[in-house]
């Protein structure tokens, strides 16, 4: 048994991850060339996952015993995907073009496709490393990945409460979601100094890139504003109401199909919170066609990525280090996973000619969510970092339905 960590006040273990998410980010922006290069290898998001998971792994928080964890995914991960899915505008969608939402979606049917037939291949020589935990759940760890690579983190989170992998498979699993996830994210960045060569070869018209990079600059200057109190009352009380309307929702229908239909259990359709993110996501793509979509002017999505960095370090602060390096060869896994998704999202560009940029950000779009999509398209112009959000919105609509239909579609493949 693993003895009692030395700080046990939940205040205590809160403020820790808080100091520790001022403390990564405010060093990101430092302009010290060394601290620099020190964030291309190691980028936040992974230091937000292992540094309270380091804390954990030497005992001096427990994730195992702390209520931070169950109280963040539970009220602080529905309102979080609200608050991302709340900005998603299908009218900058259709100005993109049904090339760009092609190139998007054949990158998320790389993700679907890649996992398990990435699960299929490894199996195929390396069987057991599949088979460890009850009822095999690899694959529902595996499964999380699939909801970051669709989503993002907000996904993630919300399969690991539907699947319920183990603390152990989970940590292997963020490890190799974040380590191969962030090197595609680098190689991606790496293209976008050779764009116009890609382009060439791609044989794609960046001009319509340039002229949404135009007229997004001229949109977010007229409609962006200062936030007051009455701004943050109602996207905040919106966020907090939709939670709570899908929480008696899924009250009413988790018994339901409990009793009436116990077989579903196997597709976790018995599972409460499955039931509050499906009606959560429905809600926010229900919303982000009224004028509630726009609170993203006032910070929607600023206030969701702060969320989301909470869910972050609280995922983090559960992880056991010295489960990392017990599964190695989930690594192989994930590296034929992305070269698939690589694989995909690559054809259907040349098929389409869609530039580079349209590429790069669908990929980002899928693979790293809001944040690094933003890097991406930020890379490209600043005015574009829009489109990298709009992207990631869409994925973070889909991510945990898409996520889910992965992970059963691996244990169908592993059964």
């Amino acid at each position: 048994m693993k003895p009692e960590a030395i700080i046990t006040n939940d205040a205590v273990v809160a403020a820790i991850l808080f100091f520790l998410l001022l403390l990564i980010f405010q060093l990101a922006k430092s302009p010290n060339k060394l601290i620099q290069g020190f964030f291309k290898i190691f980028p936040p998001i992974l230091l937000c996952y292992f540094l309270p998971g380091v804390l954990n792994t030497f005992g001096l928080i427990s994730g195992e015993s702390s209520g931070v964890y169950p109280f963040v995914s539970k009220y602080l991960l529905p309102a979080c995907l609200l608050l991302f899915t709340l900005s998603l505008d299908v009218e900058m969608l259709k100005k993109l073009g049904l090339k760009a939402l092609l190139v998007f979606l054949a990158g998320t049917l790389g993700v679907i496709i890649g996992g398990p037939l990435a699960v299929k291949i490894v199996s195929s020589f390396k069987p057991e490393i599949f088979y460890m935990g009850t009822e095999n759940e690899v694959w529902r760890g595996l499964g999380t990945i699939a909801g970051s690579w669709i989503g993002g983190g907000a996904n993630q989170t919300a399969l690991k409460e539907i699947l319920q992998p183990s603390a152990h498979v989970f940590s292997q699993c963020v490890a190799v979601d974040v380590l191969v996830a962030e090197t595609w994210l680098a190689v991606l960045l790496i293209g976008v100094v050779n764009n116009n060569k890609i382009n060439k070869w791609l044989g794609a018209d960046s001009a319509v890139v340039d002229e949404m990079r135009d007229k997004i600059s001229a949109l977010k200057g007229q409609k962006e504003r200062i936030p007051t109190f009455d701004d943050y009352l109602k996207l905040t009380a919106v966020a907090f109401v939709f939670t709570g309307i899908s929480y008696f929702l899924a009250d009413i229908i988790t018994p339901f199909i409990k009793e009436n239909y116990p077989h579903f259990e196997k597709f976790s359709l018995t599972s409460n919170f499955f039931w509050v993110v499906f009606f959560i996501t429905i809600f926010g793509i229900l919303a982000s066609r009224t004028e509630l979509r726009e609170l993203e002017y006032v910070g929607a999505s600023k206030i969701g990525t702060l969320f989301l960095y909470i869910l972050v370090a609280s995922i983090g602060m559960q992880m056991d280090l010295s489960a990392v390096a017990d599964n190695k060869w989930l690594f192989l896994v994930g590296i034929i996973w992305i070269f698939i998704h690589v694989v995909f999202i690559v054809v259907a560009s040349k098929l389409l000619k869609a530039p580079y940029f349209m590429l790069a950000v669908g990929s980002q779009a899928n693979i790293g969510g809001a944040a690094s999509a933003s890097v991406v398209a930020g890379a490209f112009h600043p005015s574009l970092v829009p489109v990298g959000v709009i992207f990631a919105v869409l994925g973070y609509a889909i991510g945990t339905y898409g996520g889910y239909l992965t992970a059963l579609l691996m244990h169908w493949v592993l059964s």
